[in-house]
């Protein structure tokens, strides 16, 4: 039989995890295993013009997809570059398998000394990383691969890395025996004890107010009508963590969108029993914590979780279930049907319409900015105009400091598993650009569309060359301010309060290195061949958006906002707050 290479090897494995679609920057240490995935196994090579935004764009695909993410970075610069991306997404939980060639294994691990492009690529990457390893032979690609992939498919989602010696990845050898995915890694989903499911379910039909807290986990599972079908069941309003705002639809009355803020701290302390899926309950669900949630002695807590380490860790919980979330609701949901008449539903109606009232409140205020007509514009408007003429199911992305946060508070998530973003656990900037390129890959023919701002489109604005080249529309809306926005009004906050409360914006000279110069970001769009246009109004912005929309090509379209009063987005006290420990049991 005729010899082959580990790249091919590796290719074939990949396939026969149902890879199709591969993220990466071409290079000769790996060429056999780019000949094996895109010319003998058939896959899509999309190619972005900077390595870390290949790791966003995997990110980005597997996350809507629920599939594994693959990315690819060369030895030395190529690694380096990938680094912040793979921070990223591990840190955001989402299932990237990371392939990294290095320099030929007579000369690395350990460096010989001086060597070219050479550095320590696994002990770099192991730091952030789920799992980090160099197969150093042919005979060991198969074998480490696989404890990869293993590693991938347990527990939380989050970044596997292989680094193969490009003498090893291009070099010949024996055909081997490889295995289907079922041999080596579970593939079918966690089930959960059904004394447990029993459990949970007595508690939360006996509970005065249950509420149901969504995490990740939901996304990952994509258990979005499991979720909708248990709160109407139990009649419990819906919270989310940061990253799975939207795992159920914000037009349904049971949903809690977490910009509401005071309204969800008061449901989290009037609920009886809490019900938590796929969480970590980190620092931005205030670690469970008063006073934004109940003491721990006076609300039940049942915690569903595919990942053991997370159970019980941040906030003890009266019940720890170690399961798949989608299987965990099928099961309960199954477990609540025979228990409806013993609910006492009507009491819940009451409480959660008295609850709502605060939500109402709080977005009729939140809107009352919708009505300012000025030039430049308000962001508020930006986040409400898209809203408009953008699909229901169109896929969202957030960027940028204050950019992200106006158009959190002035979006809806109509449809599950529509929304990315990075602000959810690392606030990186510029990764938006290319996880809306990620989106247009997941899902093709949806519309995509990111809010970002002018210094975090100033990351990566070179892969609107890559949206031309492969064909991906996404609409980017860049909110121009010419400054960085949140830092500005920290610096001024912290600095001169006083002259901050009075006059709201202070002179140049009054902050450090916050001010930004001007870039035609237009004119930046159409030099790479994308649509472009700027507007500095609601009425500019809706005619330039349909038109954006009615094209075939990417668009940018450039946002002048009014700088002064772009630095007071909504809800930063809280942001501030959350950084500081809560007070409480």
């Amino acid at each position: 039989m005729a010899n082959t290479t580990p790249g091919a090897i590796i290719a074939a494995m990949l396939a026969a995890e149902g890879v199709t679609k591969l993220f990466g920057i071409v290079d000769g240490t790996y060429l056999a295993l780019l000949k094996g995935c895109v010319q003998d196994q058939g896959m899509e090579f999309i190619t972005p013009r900077h390595e870390s935004c290949a790791a966003h764009m995997a990110g980005a695909y597997a996350r809507l997809t629920g599939q594994l993410g693959v990315c690819i970075a060369s030895n030395g610069p190529g690694v380096a570059n990938m680094l912040g991306g793979v921070a990223t997404e591990q840190m955001e939980g989402n299932r990237v398998l990371l392939i990294t060639s290095s320099r030929r294994s007579a000369i690395a691990y350990p460096d010989r000394g001086g060597a070219y492009q050479c550095f320590d690529q696994v002990g770099a990457i192991g730091a952030m990383a789920k799992y980090s390893v160099c197969a150093d032979s042919a005979a060991r690609v198969p074998e480490l691969l696989k404890t990869a992939l293993r590693a991938a498919w347990s527990g939380r989602p989050g970044v596997v890395h292989l680094d193969v010696p490009e003498d090893v990845m291009n070099g010949e050898c024996k055909p081997m025996g490889l295995p289907q995915p079922a041999a080596y890694r579970a593939t079918a989903p966690l089930e959960p004890d059904p004394r447990q499911v029993e459990e949970a379910a007595r508690l939360l039909a006996g509970a005065k107010l249950p509420m149901i807290h969504a995490g990740s986990g939901i996304i990952h599972a994509q258990a979005y009508a499991e979720l909708a079908e248990l709160a109407e069941l139990l009649h419990a309003p819906v919270t989310t963590s940061w990253a799975a705002r939207g795992a159920l639809s914000e037009d349904s009355p049971l949903a809690w969108p977490l910009l509401h803020i005071k309204a969800v701290n008061s449901l989290r302390n009037a609920a009886d029993v809490a019900l938590v899926l796929g969480s970590e309950m980190g620092e931005t669900d205030w670690w469970g914590k008063p006073p934004y949630w109940a003491p721990w002695d006076q609300q039940k807590m049942i915690q569903v979780d595919i990942d053991p380490e997370v159970l019980g860790r941040i906030r003890p919980a009266d019940l720890l279930v170690q399961a798949d979330v989608k299987r965990f609701l099928r099961e309960l949901i199954a477990a609540l049907t025979g228990k409806k008449d013993t609910m006492p539903l009507e009491e819940r109606r009451a409480t959660v319409e008295k609850l709502a009232q605060e939500k109402t409140k709080d977005r009729a205020k939140l809107d009352e900015k919708l009505g300012v007509a000025a030039s430049p514009m308000i962001t508020a408007q930006v986040g409400q105009v898209a809203g408009k003429l953008m699909d229901r199911d169109a896929v969202l992305v957030l960027d940028g400091g204050n950019a992200a946060v106006w158009g959190s508070f002035y979006s809806t998530i109509h449809t599950p598993g529509c929304l990315l973003g990075t602000h959810h656990h690392t606030g990186q900037l510029g990764a938006g650009t290319s996880m809306a390129l990620g989106a247009a890959v997941a899902r093709p023919g949806a519309q995509v569309y990111c809010i970002t701002g002018d210094g975090a489109m100033g990351f990566h604005p070179q892969e609107l060359e890559t949206a031309v080249r492969h064909g991906l529309k996404a609409i980017y809306l860049v909110c121009c301010d010419r400054q960085w926005g949140m830092v500005k009004i920290n610096q001024c906050f912290a600095m001169h309060p006083v002259q901050t409360m009075l006059k709201k914006s202070l002179d140049k000279d009054k902050t450090i290195g916050t001010d930004l110069g001007p870039i035609a970001w237009d004119e930046l769009a159409r030099s790479m061949g994308a649509f472009g246009a700027r507007v500095s109004d609601p009425e500019g912005l809706k005619a330039a958006l349909k038109e954006a929309i009615a094209q075939p090509l990417p668009a940018l379209i450039m946002v002048e906002v009014d700088p002064v009063k772009h630095m007071w987005a909504p809800g930063l006290i809280h942001f501030k707050a959350m950084h500081q420990e809560p007070k409480g049991k």
